[in-house]
């Protein structure tokens, strides 16, 4: 048991360094880039509220796009800082590969368990390599075998998607790439004039 919690503790942590670089990959207008279940997953930001500090949050989550609808699993159950969140208050945004949309989300874990499963399944298949850290085979599972191993986790709807634009959204750091391009380009320039200088005094 105390084994469990300290791996449990471990990936926690891992999550949190990854979440970070996630936010950051797409708020540089990445996001789309790798987003599959055959490498790093299919990855969306969600954009919440934080029930204390009423503060934006943004987490990035494995999700699958089902019939017009966004799903994801809380893996670690209802202790997940976001889910509390969302329950305080469902209004949400998520960024995602097809569009950034404001919706609403809702706690399904309490679908009937042939409706729960498939959806369960595909969350889990596209979570990618995170799915397989966490023990989860999501295509080679038997139902039985997959509801006891996901037992805690809550599965999350959001719906009633509104498309959204403005500031703040996915890539609002696009503009730091040709920034840096204009700084590579001065440094490199800099570096070649030096060098001719160089060679000239040595010749």
């Amino acid at each position: 048991m105390a084994n469990d919690g300290m791996a449990e503790n471990l990936l926690r942590r891992f999550f949190k360094v990854l979440n970070r670089y996630m936010v950051l990959h797409w708020r540089l207008g990445m996001g789309p880039i790798g987003n599959r279940p055959d490498m790093a997953g299919c990855i969306m930001v969600l954009t919440h509220r934080g029930r204390k500090t009423g503060r934006l949050r943004r987490t990035p989550v494995n999700y699958a796009l089902l019939a017009g609808d966004y799903y994801c699993v809380a893996g670690f159950g209802a202790g997940a800082d976001w889910y509390r969140n969302l329950l305080a208050n469902p209004q949400v945004e998520i960024w995602a590969p097809e569009g950034w949309y404001a919706g609403t989300a809702e706690d399904v874990s309490g679908l009937p368990a042939d409706h729960r499963t498939p959806i369960l399944r595909q969350v889990l298949y596209n979570s990618g390599f995170a799915g397989r850290l966490a023990g989860i085979d999501a295509l080679g599972m038997s139902d039985a075998a997959l509801l006891a191993a996901t037992d805690d986790y809550r599965l999350v709807r959001i719906a009633g998607l509104e498309p959204r634009t403005g500031p703040g959204g996915p890539g609002d750091l696009v503009w730091l790439w040709p920034a840096a391009v204009a700084k590579l380009l001065v440094l490199l320039g800099w570096l070649w004039l030096h060098d001719g200088r160089r060679n000239r005094s040595a010749s």
